[in-house]
This record gives C-alpha cells, structure tokens and sequence, in this order.
C-alpha cells in the first residue's frame, strides 16, 4: 500500500467539502437506485447537494440546531442520504436506526440520545406516536412517504425550503451516533467525530479498492454503522457510485445474482450471512463478470465460502474486520496474498496488536485481545467515546490501547486470526475453543448452511461445545448426520474441538445487523441444564 496518510484539516464536513466537491461537475453520479421491480434510477452528486442544503434549510426553520441530535429511521430510501447529509451540513448529529426498531426501541433512543427530532417512514411514525408522550426532547417529527397529523411532510417541506449551506464544523465536533447492535446488554451509543469519513479512505480506497467510476454496492441496512462504512462514506470520499436496492424484505439471493448481471456493478461488499447463501446458489447460470472487488465484514468469512465464490466468479472474498466504533482495522488488503479465514494485516493508519490483560504485545501464536494503540495519537475514524459513559469508555482501555472485545491471535507472517467475542470464548476441560474456527469446519460440509457454536453446561467438563446446525437445501437431520458432521469436525480442526452436541434448527438467532447472537443460545442452554458455562 506504500505510504498513506490521512490529512485531517481544522474544519472538515463531509457534506460541505466532500459532497459539495464532487458536485462541482454536475454529470458526476452519486447513486443507482434500483426500485422494487428492479429498473435503476440514477443520481448524480449535484442532487444530493442541492437536497441536502434544502433538507437543512427546512430544519433550521423547523428549530433544529447545531448539535441537536435527530434519529434517522428510514429503509434504503434516497432520502436516507438526504437527510444524513443535510444533517452533517447542519452541524446537528444524526443517529440511524432500523426500520425494524418497535416502539420500545425506539424510546430508548429518543430518551438516551434526548433526540430533539426524527424523520422515519410511516410506519416508524406509527411507532414513535405510541411513545410521544414519554420523549419531552423530541420537538421536530418529520415523515417521508405520506402525510401524518402532527408530522411534517418531508417532499412538500423540503421542495419549499430555502437551501441552507449549513455551518462550518470542526472535524473534532461531534457529527455522528450509533447505537451498537448489543449481542450482549443494552446498546452503547458510539458518538464519532467529523473527522470520522476521512478515516473511510481506508475502508473505500485500501479495502473496497473503490475508484472514480466504480459502482459499489453495499448490500447493508441503512441503520447500522456499515451502511457508513460502506454506503454513504467509504465510497463517496473515493468518489466512486453506490448502488442501492431499495427493495425490503428478507435477502433475495436469486434477486441479488440477477441484479449484479443486470446492473453489473464493479465492487460488493456483503456481510457473511449474505455470501453463504449466494454460494447455495446455481452461480454458473449468471454473469458475474462486471465484479472486480468483493469483500465481507461483520463476522469472519469461512474459509470453504471463499474457495466456492472464486471458483465461481474469479473474485477472491477479502475480510475485513472493524466495529460500529471504528473504520476498517485490519484487512486483506487488494494485492496481499490471501489466508482463507484471516482477517488479514493492519490498516496503515493504526497499530494494531493481540495483547494481553496487561497491555503486553503478545507474540505469534498466543491468543488475546484484539487492541488498537490510542495514545500518544488516536486513529482517524476511531470514536470518541460511549456518550454519556464514561465507565464504559473507561473500561475499553489498557494502557496506551483501546480493547474491542474480540479474541484473536497473530501468526508468524503477520496475518490475525478471529477467535471470537471475548464472551463467547469456550472454556471446555482446561482447553480454550474459539467458536469461529468449530463453525468454519462444520461450513465445509455440503450439508451445512450456516452453524452457530455456543458453550453448554456439563458437570463434568464445565462445558462442552454445542452448535447448533441450519441445514443446505435437500438435507434433512438424523442421528446419523450428527455423527457424520462430528466426525467431519474431528478431521478438519482439533478432536477436542469437535461438537459434542448437535442441534437442527430452522435459522439462527441474529442481530438486526445480521451477526449471530452466540448469547441468546448459550443462555438457551444454560436455562435447559440449569446451570452457567465457566467464562
């Protein structure tokens, strides 16, 4: 990658010096947008500047001022951008969310981030209605996609307003807060600074490969961080055009094969759920030749997923690993040879390394906390903090290194090794079993789709370790299967790390950003034998 530095100026806003730059030539698309039926619409940047400047301008008439903070509910609807942008240009501090966010949800974020506003669909409006009179904070409720008593109509307010600049930002001011997808405990709010889309050179230039001219897309949500990473700042600070499928829904993966041969975009980024099942897939009979970069984040990619999409498409799968707190932190990095289920080696921009519970650097091959060094310069595109938490802030901390809560090791050339969540880590008779690597052995197996390993009490061993199965189309569970399936496991890792128990289900608990909840199963187990894993 040669030398890479990310100059971050005084005042920075992405909306202002990023969007507004690339407006300059108004031929230069932003976005393909593609409906329902599949036709795509396309958007150029000077859209989204004029829009965004009249989404500011209705909210500066409507009371919303720099630093207010406004969630954002919307599905993968053009005015997500909009307003995103408007926001940032704004100074006031956007917090996304789901569609899929219930009432209660949503009343947790008005009253923690005492949100002065909200735009959402009808539907969120609906909801947030029910909890109104619980959210003294919320004075500015605006829906998009239809009238509502009480709502600001978003098309009529927005076409009518005066186009406002908005105001200058220090990149150190506070642009940015998402609630974390909470596999454990209730959501932190991760507050990010307005420096926070420079750090995304690294995501959109390094790891995605993006060029001017590139069409990206990001099959994400719009209520989690990737959609930041991958949607909106990763590839517009390359300058490169996202493609957006509006449609909602369960993921489609005939829909999505037949879109890339269609709309024949040139980079996807794509969380492991979604490759799994594009592999199930027949992908001879579609043309996948437009793609020239693939990548996948959110969990670790099995090894056997990677080797089935190259043979397939000619397009190695590249890791890489990051958090809701952070840009992307270690990668396999375009022309680094890959390691199939390796996150990869560093980003240029930030150290680092596997630690251990005193700060120490740990030396290849020992297991231990995945760190990245703060001081004496924090990274670009690192969080501030947990708002309004300090302790939980404070806690992330050994030394000199922000923790992330994950497991890892480094091997002799460098490349880092997912092990798992730190809560998720099986302890079994002394030995020490990360998750991910039990999961990858049972992914190799024609017969698996997807599997999830937990730790499950037993008298004996402290606990022993349980996955729980979903099964490839054309399989069906026995008893017989379960043993294959052991012995299978026994073959390809450790026999000590082999399932003991195997259970058949119909899909696997997960977060709204698609990650497995690992705890919701190991508590389902601990209230079925009565009794607590060893962490």
């Amino acid at each position: 990658m040669g030398e890479f530095r990310i100059e971050v100026p005084e005042y920075y806003n992405f909306a202002r010096d990023t969007v507004d730059r690339w407006a300059e030539d108004p031929q230069r698309p932003a976005m393909l947008w593609i409906d329902d039926d599949g036709d795509g619409r396309r958007l150029t940047f000077a859209h989204f500047a004029e829009r965004s400047r009249r989404v500011a301008g209705m909210l500066r008439s409507l009371g919303i001022r720099k630093g207010d903070r406004v969630l954002v509910v919307l599905g993968r609807e053009v005015e997500w951008w909009e307003a995103m942008l408007g926001l940032i240009r704004l100074g006031a501090i956007p917090v996304p969310g789901t569609t899929l966010l219930t009432a209660k949800d949503l009343l947790y974020r008005i009253q923690q981030t005492e949100a002065a506003g909200i735009i959402t669909d009808p539907e969120g409006a609906a909801r947030v209605d029910e909890v109104a009179g619980q959210c003294p904070s919320l004075q500015v409720r605006v829906v998009v996609g239809g009238g509502r008593p009480g709502w600001v109509n978003y098309e009529p307010a927005v076409t009518a307003a005066d186009p406002d600049e908005g105001e200058p930002t220090r990149s150190s001011d506070p642009m940015l807060i998402y609630f974390t997808s909470g596999t454990t405990g209730l959501p932190k709010m991760v507050l990010h600074e307005h420096s926070y889309p420079l750090g995304h050179l690294v995501t959109g230039k390094l790891w995605c490969d993006l060029r001017e001219g590139d069409l990206h897309w990001n099959v994400s949500d719009t209520g989690w961080a990737k959609a930041a990473w991958s949607s909106l700042c990763g590839p517009w600070v390359a300058g490169a055009t996202v493609m957006v499928d509006r449609k909602p829904g369960k993921f489609d993966p005939v829909r999505a094969l037949q879109l890339i041969e269609r709309h024949r975009p040139t980079s996807l980024c794509a969380p492991p759920t979604v490759y799994r099942l594009l592999v199930l897939e027949d992908l001879e009979r579609y043309d996948l030749s437009s793609l020239r970069s693939c990548v996948s984040a959110g969990e670790p990619l099995n090894p056997e997923v990677i080797h089935v999409w190259q043979r397939a498409t000619g397009v190695t799968i590249r890791d890489g690993y990051g958090q809701t707190e952070t840009v992307c932190l270690v990668a396999n990095w375009p022309g680094m040879p890959v390691k199939p289920g390796s996150m990869g080696k560093p980003a240029p921009h930030a150290e680092v390394a596997v630690i251990d519970e005193e700060g120490r650097v740990l030396p290849p091959g020992r297991e231990g906390d995945i760190a990245v060094r703060v001081d004496p310069q924090r990274p670009v595109g690192l969080f501030r903090e947990y708002w309004k938490d300090p302790d939980g802030t404070a806690a992330r901390r050994v030394g000199p290194w922000y923790i992330t809560g994950d497991r890892g090791i480094v091997d002799e050339d460098g490349y880092f090794w997912f092990v798992g969540r730190a809560d998720d880590v099986i302890i079994s008779a002394g030995y020490r079993i990360g998750p991910f690597e039990v999961e990858s052995a049972l992914v190799e197996h024609p017969a698996v789709a997807e599997a999830a390993v937990v730790a499950s009490p037993d008298p004996v061993r402290g606990s022993i370790v349980k996955a729980f199965v979903v099964l490839a189309p054309g399989y069906e569970g026995s008893d017989e299967l379960v043993r294959e399936l052991q012995e299978h496991v026994k073959r390809v890792t450790a026999p000590y790390k082999y399932p003991r128990e195997i259970e058949f289900v119909g899909e696997l608990p997960k977060t709204i950003s698609g990650k497995i909840r690992r705890v919701e199963l190991r508590e389902l187990e601990e209230r079925r034998k009565g009794g607590r894993v060893p962490r």
